[in-house]
């Protein structure tokens, strides 16, 4: 027999809504499913203006809230990660994890998350007696059993290690990096159609609705793939979009967008698939869905955060503020949009509250959500503080960025600095810095305190 579990009313950030005081006492446990992109911009969903359809995405908008304020924990793909799913600012990693594990360097392949690094998935499992599963994109360690998933918090793992594979073999390059658990499991098909099918497959054991679960769907798509050249005996990044999937973005002329976008709409109908798999299992009106991207696109692989500026790796709004939906049926108000200013790291405070776990806040740098949510509430005014590593591999200096109210500092690599009042200009186009000095430096040596403060705290 199902079991439903009560009745959660979410409400929209700062929206005005309001929930019955008997639905708010409820002591509900939602399932939560987080679908996890790589790679895709703020004009890479249809629902933030792009030309590329999303309808299945759209939908989950249309069915409940649409944020345009919502950044990613960094604009780089390792991260990013670290920050979702620890709800820890990336600085604070033992392992000083600002860069993309590169999953051949000998080097990084003795660098991940570590032990005493908790996750939001051990929390729900250990704590709430959810099952967890991750079906997907890890990049969060390699080469050590010590940093596969289910070593911190997720009961079931199907998917890759390393940042990209090769979407037909599921290799990166010649290497196998496929596992079902703690094991290899060499597979071949098409990699966000597999990670869909294992997903359906997933919410189809659930639908006796015994125990919560927290699903952790990180899509690889629409990054690039990671091939394999044999006459030069290396890896090499390829754009592989499935002949079909080409037909139906053939009215872009962009010969690279176009190969983008038709990873995009393959995407856009795995999404389509859980959702149906949701209502077909009679999940739907127990479950928060999420889907949010990991950072900006890559212009150079066929990406687009017009009109903001900047990309993927950058500091810039282009690189960090990414497309968020959620839905909960009967539950978040339908067809709602949010400026709230909120972030990735806000989603483990929010599961752990949602989920009535017991956790020390006061080492998250992410909020709880669930007041905002239930009693309407503002979003409380916070720093939110990035700063990406030196990668010489990928020829990439260490950027940093603080958003502080709607200031936000900006320091490149080259030392060139920027100052941007983001209530008057979202696109980062006019620099302050010269004209407001003083506000220029309050921003410095804040930035410089907090990147020093957060590296002390990563290595205790």
């Amino acid at each position: 027999m199902k079991v439903t579990f009560g009745v959660l009313l979410l409400v929209l950030i700062g929206s005005g809504g309001l929930i019955s005081p008997a639905a708010a006492q409820q002591n509900s446990r939602p399932n939560i499913v987080l679908v996890f992109s790589d790679d895709q911009g703020v004009n890479d969903v249809g629902c933030y203006g792009s030309e590329i359809p999303t309808p299945n995405i759209d939908r989950i908008a249309e069915q409940g809230v649409r944020f345009t304020s919502w950044y990613s924990a960094s604009s780089i793909c390792t991260p990013s990660r670290y920050g979702l799913l620890t709800g820890q600012n990336p600085n604070r990693s033992r392992d000083q994890l600002l860069s993309a594990l590169m999953f051949l360097s000998e080097v990084d392949a003795g660098r991940g998350l570590r032990d005493n690094e908790q996750t939001i998935a051990e929390v729900l499992h250990d704590d709430c007696g959810y099952t967890t599963a991750l079906i997907g994109k890890w990049h969060l360690g390699h080469g050590q059993s010590k940093f596969l998933p289910v070593n911190h918090g997720f009961n079931i793992f199907k998917g890759h290690t390393g940042g990209c594979i090769d979407y037909f073999t599921m290799t990166y390059g010649m290497q196998h990096d496929w596992y079902e658990g703690a094991s290899h499991a060499p597979k071949n098909g098409y990699a966000t159609e597999l990670i869909t099918d294992e997903a359906v497959s997933f919410l189809e054991s659930q639908q006796d609705g015994q125990l919560p679960f927290f699903l952790y769907l990180p899509f690889n798509a629409p990054h690039f793939g990671k091939g394999w050249n044999p006459s030069k005996n290396e890896t090499v990044n390829i754009m592989q979009a499935q002949a079909q999937d080409l037909q139906r973005v053939d009215f872009i002329k962009d010969k690279i967008r176009r190969e983008f976008a038709a990873m995009v709409v393959s995407l856009d109908d795995g999404v389509g698939r859980i959702t149906q798999a949701l209502d077909e299992f009679g999940l739907a009106d127990d479950t928060l869905l999420i889907f949010l991207t990991d950072h900006g696109g890559d212009p150079v692989y066929g990406g687009s955060n017009k009109p903001l500026r900047g990309a993927k790796a950058t500091l810039f709004e282009g690189g960090l503020r990414v497309p968020c939906v959620m839905r909960f049926p009967g539950k978040i108000k339908a067809g709602m949009t949010s400026a709230s200013v909120v972030s990735s790291l806000d989603l483990f405070p929010t599961f752990a509250g949602l989920a009535g776990a017991d956790i020390d806040r006061k080492r998250l740098d992410g909020q709880d959500l669930t007041p905002h949510l239930f009693q309407n509430a503002a979003v409380s005014s916070r720093e939110l503080f990035w700063q990406t590593g030196q990668h010489a591999e990928l020829r990439r200096g260490t950027w940093t960025a603080l958003r502080s109210g709607n200031h936000k500092y900006v320091g490149q690599p080259d030392g060139s600095e920027y100052l941007f009042d983001l209530s008057t200009d979202p696109n980062e186009q006019e620099n302050l810095a010269v004209v407001q000095p003083e506000r220029l430096r309050i921003m410095q040596v804040r930035a410089a305190e907090l990147a020093e403060g957060y590296a002390v705290v990563g290595q205790r």
